[in-house]
């Protein structure tokens, strides 16, 4: 199975950073990302970048990346798992939204299985950081068209790990402590997803 971890945005992004300017999303995206990487390779899994670059790269080109990999190993064999950090309002004010959510695209697809593996993890990982879902369609993850998700032919996911634009949750995700539960959440999400595909 390839496992390729997309970190959102980049470096060059407009915007997406907290309202102070210290904290900047598409560097927090990669680290994250690099760790997650990290873990599963030295577990023995296929896990990539499918963004190594430091520059924003198009979600067409993102999307091609993934597809590509599609391609050459089989629809069932890739996931795809987009790593963000959430914002609200104008992005110059601190705002009370917080909370780690995850969403895939519209519709009842395998998806929805990877992201419940990727939620319950969340459970167990992150007790300080409220997790949002719309349990509507009894399971946690938002539905929505990012094209990242509409766009890519093998499961895919994305999470938003935390409000960058609320102290709360950026006090916790800039700490030790929580990078270490975001990225352990995702690792054993995966494995946990992969488990169930044997």
């Amino acid at each position: 199975m390839k496992i390729l971890i997309d970190p959102g945005h980049g470096l060059n992004t407009p915007g997406k950073r907290s309202p102070d300017g210290r904290f900047l999303e598409a560097q927090f995206n990669r680290e994250i990302s690099r760790n997650i990487v990290y873990e599963l390779k030295d577990r023995g899994y296929d896990a990539e970048l499918l963004v190594p670059e430091d520059t924003d790269i198009p979600l067409k080109e993102r999307a091609s990346r993934a597809n590509a990999h599609t391609s050459l190993h089989g629809k069932d064999q890739v996931i795809i798992i987009s790593i963000h950090a959430n914002a609200f309002g104008n992005g110059k004010e601190w705002t009370s939204p917080k909370g780690w959510s995850i969403y895939t695209s519209k519709g009842k697809t395998e998806s929805d299985k990877l992201a419940t593996c990727i939620a319950q993890a969340a459970q167990k990982y992150l007790p300080n950081l409220h997790l949002r879902g719309d349990f509507s369609d009894q399971d946690i993850d938002y539905e929505e068209s990012f094209y990242i998700l509409k766009k890519t032919i093998s499961p895919a996911v994305l999470t938003e790990n935390g409000f960058f634009t609320n102290k709360e949750d950026l006090a916790y995700i800039e700490s030790r402590e929580g990078k270490r539960a975001i990225t352990d959440l995702h690792v054993e999400g995966i494995i946990e997803y992969l488990m169930t595909r044997q």
